[in-house]
């Protein structure tokens, strides 16, 4: 992983993002804000469709992140959290999205390596992506 930094990984498979995941996300969360769940008021509304959440983007980044990053011989991989997320821009729902990545960083720690992805994750025919996260998982031996 230390001698990876600086490597660029992805795309990942696109996906697409559903009214139905976008509606569980805010019965997990309780976000249940108009623009996302109430799709007659969100076609009528800032963006013309109903969008997903910025944390459903955002926690899209560990399925994500197992699609670019594969390591092997070690007993786990956690997240161990972010360095900074933004959501550039708002994901329709019925759009797709695929993630592209780079490995910015990684160190040794206790019991393995702490490694920082830079996730871009990029929707479907647009020009600017979703949401950058910089992702940090810890990879124990």
């Amino acid at each position: 992983m230390i001698a990876a930094v600086g490597t660029a990984v992805g795309p990942t498979a696109w996906q697409l993002i559903t009214q139905e995941q976008v509606n569980l996300f805010a019965e997990a969360t309780g976000d249940d804000q108009w623009i996302h769940v109430d799709v007659e008021r969100a076609n009528a509304g800032p963006f013309g469709a109903p969008i997903a959440h910025g944390y459903l983007t955002m926690s899209l980044c560990a399925p994500l992140l197992a699609q670019l990053v594969h390591v092997d011989n070690i007993s786990m991989g956690i997240n161990y959290g972010v360095n900074k997320a933004r959501f550039v821009t708002p994901v329709p729902v019925g759009s797709r999205v695929r993630a592209i990545g780079e490995i910015t960083e990684a160190t040794e720690v206790a019991g393995g390596v702490q490694a920082v992805v830079k996730i871009t994750i990029e929707i479907e025919g647009a020009s600017k992506p979703a949401a950058i996260v910089e992702t940090v998982s810890r990879y124990l031996a």
